[in-house]
């Protein structure tokens, strides 16, 4: 499986960014789909997931109720809808995937980063 990240870029606070993760390879009717994100000098950190195959999906604190996550099968992609962004927010954001039975992502796509200016 190879995924390919796309949709980063410079926004002011307030504003919105949507961001793309387009799968190729395999099906992937059993994974998790992640969203990470590095921020200069600090450690990746969990943003969103959603099933492939299903409905659930997961957020970390710091993005409920701004960040949606999103899956079209049919485009094999998945989507970072990205709300009332802070600068807190600026970081390469990064899809990932992994087996819904494991802990760890294990493929990676390149990051797309997002800046977000005061």
């Amino acid at each position: 499986v190879q995924l390919q990240a796309s949709g980063g870029g410079w926004v002011q606070a307030g504003g919105s960014l949507r961001l793309s993760c387009a799968a190729s390879g395999r099906t992937l009717s059993s994974y998790v789909m992640g969203w990470l994100r590095q921020a200069p000098g600090k450690e990746r950190e969990f943003v969103a997931s959603v099933l492939w195959s299903g409905v659930g999906t997961a957020y970390a604190d710091s993005v409920k109720g701004r960040f949606t996550v999103s899956r079209d099968k049919a485009k094999n992609t998945v989507y970072l809808q990205m709300n009332s962004l802070t600068p807190e927010d600026t970081a390469v954001y990064f899809c990932a995937a992994k087996w819904r039975g494991s802990a760890e992502y294990s493929i990676w796509g390149q990051g797309t980063l997002v800046t977000v200016s005061s």
